[in-house]
């Protein structure tokens, strides 16, 4: 090979160089200036244009620690909790030492504790100290969750001693009405025996009085019948008497002597 074909390709494979470099930087320079842009959308409070700015880096480097982080603060702020947690935790696949990892971890444990997942949070936040055990903002929001999961435990149980209490006095409400029930079917019962007793006297009382009119209409005619046969008496007794005085007219009666 002579020199002047080594210097023709020396000078192609110079130029190869020159273009992957320069579109290496071109790519770079695009990437950074759309997460930058991102960032300062973010700052003006223009949380959907950040977004847009920030998923546009990402199809240019999927992998790219800062711009899935950031998204996930654009998804934060606007209250796309769930989202932005999974931005979070893709970040952290991503992420190459401790303090990006416990920014994560941080951020994860706010959208956890905003989602009402305090539990969750407490997690979060405890992995975050482990790997940033100084961090203040970590050890300030760890003890506000903390204290929240107590409350939320303790509310859980006076709901639970409630609704013991309600079922308890749901209970006696339901035995008072058993009882009150069964008071009522008595006095019922009593009511409708008293007055069968009533009726059945009505009835005996109305037997008797028909008996007592049956026996007093007898009884009269009795008495017509033996006024009747004492008439008849009376009548023979009257036909003998006059007999009897009918024998003493024809006698004559004994005068005193006239001296």
């Amino acid at each position: 090979m002579n020199n002047a074909m080594k210097n023709r390709i020396y000078a192609i494979g110079l130029l190869l160089i020159i273009f992957v470099l320069f579109a290496n930087v071109s790519f770079s320079q695009s990437l950074r200036s759309l997460v930058n842009d991102g960032v300062e959308k973010y700052k003006d409070k223009k949380f959907p244009d950040s977004e847009v700015n920030f998923k546009k880096g990402l199809e240019k480097a999927p992998d790219n620690f800062n711009a899935k982080f950031n998204l996930g603060d654009a998804l934060y702020k606007q209250q796309r909790y769930d989202e932005a947690i999974k931005s979070y935790q893709q970040a952290l696949q991503m992420s190459k030492d401790n303090e990006s990892k416990a920014k994560t971890f941080h951020n994860i444990g706010n959208s956890l504790l905003k989602s009402e997942k305090v539990q969750e949070s407490v997690d979060a936040y405890k992995n975050s100290l482990k790997l940033n055990p100084k961090d203040e903002e970590t050890k300030y929001n760890l003890s506000y969750a903390l204290n929240k999961l107590k409350q939320q435990k303790e509310n859980k149980q006076q709901d639970k001693n409630k609704d013991k209490n309600d079922k308890k006095d749901q209970n006696k409400n339901q035995k008072d009405q058993d009882k009150q029930d069964q008071n009522k079917d008595k006095k019922d019962q009593q009511n409708q025996n008293q007055n069968k007793d009533q009726q059945s006297q009505q009835d005996n009382t109305k037997q008797q009085d028909k008996q007592n009119q049956q026996a007093k209409q007898d009884k009269n005619k009795m008495s017509k019948e033996e006024a009747q046969r004492i008439l008849n008496a009376l009548k023979n007794n009257e036909q003998d008497l006059q007999k009897k005085l009918r024998k003493f007219a024809g006698k004559r009666v004994a005068t005193s002597k006239d001296w």
